[in-house]
């Protein structure tokens, strides 16, 4: 039976200058452990500090282009406006404020010289987004089973250690795009996700998998207050190299963030929180475009040695 629910998911690209730089400062080898919270929505949160100020909550989001600041945080710290920037959402593009900040810090690292866009709270969900823009160059390793999150480069977390399955993925725009995919026998490309509870796939995919039916619509909700109809299916088996998703919630739609990636032409799908959520640690490393993957004891290897994840119940 159809139904439809309302879903917020965070921000894709945004147009800024091309004179928006950030610059971090760390140590070499230098390791961050965050303790991270989770919203409504189960998307991870960590504290960041605004100059001087804060801690506030920010979400960390692996599919922003930017970090992102919410305006009522803004008009609180007296920050004053910059220039205009298109912003493009799962729902569609919308022109926003922008802020300049001067210096932002994640753990012990800071960012400086950031251009962030200005998004209500109510829509983020938090008092910000960490983008792609204060990532790049580390490797981001998430723990779910401890709710830590810890910020460093490949040597400081111990290279290959410790994780089952290494995937090289390809760069566009900042985003890691994996290409070894397939979601029941047909070829995807992946990017994770960690903005969105639930999977977006284009219609690509969705025509490849159409002998699997439609399981009714929900409704997404874009960070810009903008919304979107998707149509809900399920994949049973979302294999990546050899680990194996079952049971994917996959929400169809035709979002703008697919053809700004050039993923409009072929089965695409960024990886939201709901399935990455069956792994004990997941690592993104922007550096060498490395994505790790660390598999529960409770997986289950099949008789091709691909280990898979215990799948979600079909609804």
């Amino acid at each position: 039976m159809p139904f439809s629910l309302a879903l917020p998911y965070a921000i894709m690209l945004a147009t800024l200058p091309a004179n928006a730089q950030q610059e971090s400062v760390h140590q070499s080898g230098e390791v961050d452990l965050i303790q991270t919270g989770e919203d409504r929505h189960q998307r991870l949160t960590v504290p960041v500090s605004i100059g001087a100020a804060g801690p506030f909550e920010f979400m960390i989001d692996t599919g922003s282009q930017h970090t992102v600041l919410a305006g009522s945080l803004a008009g609180a710290l007296g920050i004053p406006l910059a220039r205009k920037a298109k912003l493009t959402g799962v729902a569609g593009s919308a022109m926003v404020d922008t802020v300049e900040l001067d210096q932002i810090s994640l753990g012990k690292r800071s960012y400086y010289g950031l251009l962030a866009p200005l998004l209500d709270r109510s829509d983020i969900g938090a008092d910000g987004i960490v983008g792609l823009d204060s990532l790049q160059g580390q490797r981001v390793q998430f723990d779910f089973r401890k709710g830590l999150l810890a910020v460093s480069d490949a040597k400081g977390l111990g290279g290959n250690t410790g994780f089952e399955i290494v995937v090289t993925a390809r760069r566009r725009s900042g985003q890691l795009i994996m290409t070894d995919a397939v979601a029941d026998g047909v070829r995807v490309q992946v990017v994770i996700d960690t903005g969105s509870d639930t999977s977006i796939g284009n219609r690509a995919l969705q025509r490849a998998l159409s002998r699997r039916g439609q399981n009714g619509q929900m409704t997404l909700r874009s960070v810009t207050g903008q919304e979107i109809v998707a149509d809900i299916g399920f994949t049973r088996a979302l294999k990546i190299d050899d680990v194996t998703f079952g049971n994917v919630l996959i929400a169809y739609a035709d979002s703008p963030h697919f053809p700004l990636l050039g993923l409009d032409q072929k089965p695409a799908l960024f990886l939201g929180m709901r399935d990455l959520r069956q792994l004990d640690r997941v690592a993104i490393d922007f550096a060498s475009r490395r994505i790790y993957f660390d598999l529960p004891a409770t997986s289950l290897r099949s008789g091709n040695g691909r280990r898979e994840l215990l799948s979600h119940p079909l609804k």
